[in-house]
């Protein structure tokens, strides 16, 4: 094993695999990106793969609408078949706060360049046929929001990162960051001693112990979510949005020729348990009930259980920290991390290589919390 790095990642989601190619494709040598698994083992793999730019944050929106354009490109520019489908996001709203959060969103969306509307429920309706109107005051969709395969996206970003030079060692955990004074020297790895002066975060639910280990608090907590895979459903639309209830945080698109069903549980406490269980499916059951009947007939056939990476304010955390040189991070996406990870790659780079990003990310920093500036995402699942 070469034991120099000039530029440690740790962590094989998404976001390191971006990160590391971007990075390699900018011309830096010697990055190496460590994964203590296989890649895409976490959070990514099981990830609903939702890609959107209907965000209330200025920021997510661009990130959402700058990494739909990567994911819109990939197969040419990467080379791998990510299984793309712009359908839509469909957002059911039934209350009058929802809508006018939403007709704000749109608004600011729109200002953005972002071709989302709000709609009536008739036309929801015609969308997702599969959802009952009864409650429903109004809807916003996006046509440039869909969804893709997010194994894809990582071993697609990690073969590309891989033929710009950079090196990827599998099974390969981080034990220790080593610091003289405020500058990183090296990282401890149950392979042995690589030194480096820079150490990137792309950790997921697991960075709140990588930044204790360069003595840099990232605020993560990780959090089960699960998700559900129905039996095949006749006559399925082709073009069957991601349509989620913003109420009860129900939401499901097409999966091969079922469903991929999902949605939060407010009884699930932090923590890294990842198996199944059936303690949510009556609270799941019932929002079936409410907003789509047809989804209680039909049968699971599989599912899995993954993990959040949730903040204080449900927003990202992305940046160099102030206290320790070139420890950098993104992280903490709480959910929308799978569809930024484009778009984050290209922004740490710009931070590592000194650069400014095409969007000015300090608002994101950790540091928003010591500061009491937290920065809200009211648009999240």
């Amino acid at each position: 094993m070469n034991t120099h790095a000039s530029v440690v990642v740790i962590g094989g989601g998404v976001m390191g695999a971006s990160i590391a190619y971007h990075l390699a494709a900018a011309g830096v040598r010697d990055v190496l990106l460590l994964e203590r698994d296989e890649l895409a083992a976490g959070s990514t793999s099981k990830a609903a793969g939702g890609v959107r730019a209907q965000f209330s944050d200025e920021l997510n929106i661009q990130l959402g609408a700058r990494s739909l354009e990567a994911f819109g490109r990939f197969g040419e520019e990467i080379g791998y078949d990510i299984g793309l489908h712009r359908v839509g996001y469909l957002f059911l709203l039934s209350t009058p706060e929802e809508v006018a959060s939403f007709e704000a969103g749109v608004r600011l969306q729109n200002a953005l360049g972002v071709p989302s509307r709000m709609i009536d429920p008739a036309e929801a309706q015609r969308l997702s046929p599969l959802i009952g109107t009864d409650g429903l005051l109004a809807a916003a969709f996006s046509p440039d929001d869909g969804h893709c395969t997010p194994e894809a996206v990582v071993h697609g970003y990690a073969a590309a990162a891989r033929q710009c030079g950079a090196r990827i060692l599998r099974r390969t955990a981080v034990t220790a960051i080593e610091r003289q004074g405020a500058a990183i020297t090296a990282v401890q790895t149950t392979l042995g001693r690589i030194t480096t002066s820079a150490v990137i975060c792309a950790a997921g639910a697991w960075s709140r112990a990588v930044g204790a280990m360069a003595g840099v608090d990232l605020p993560v907590q990780p959090l089960r979510r699960q998700i559900a895979v129905t039996e095949p459903v006749p006559a399925l639309p082709p073009d069957l949005p991601m349509t989620i209830d913003f109420t009860s945080s129900l939401y499901f698109h097409r999966e091969g020729p079922g469903l991929l069903v999902g949605m939060s549980d407010p009884d699930e406490r932090p923590g890294f348990a990842t198996d199944t269980h059936d303690r949510w499916i009556p609270r799941l059951a019932a929002a079936m009930e409410h907003r789509a009947p047809a989804l209680l007939d039909l049968r699971r056939t599989g599912g899995w259980a993954g993990l959040y990476e949730v903040t204080p304010d449900h927003n990202a955390l992305i940046g160099e920290a102030s206290s320790v040189s070139r420890f950098l991070y993104a992280t903490g996406f709480s959910g929308h991390g799978f569809l930024q990870g484009p778009a984050v790659g290209e922004v740490v780079r710009d931070l590592y290589l000194g650069r400014v990003p095409f969007v000015d990310v300090t608002p994101l920093s950790a540091d928003r919390f010591a500061a009491d500036a937290p920065r809200p995402e009211v648009n999240r699942v």
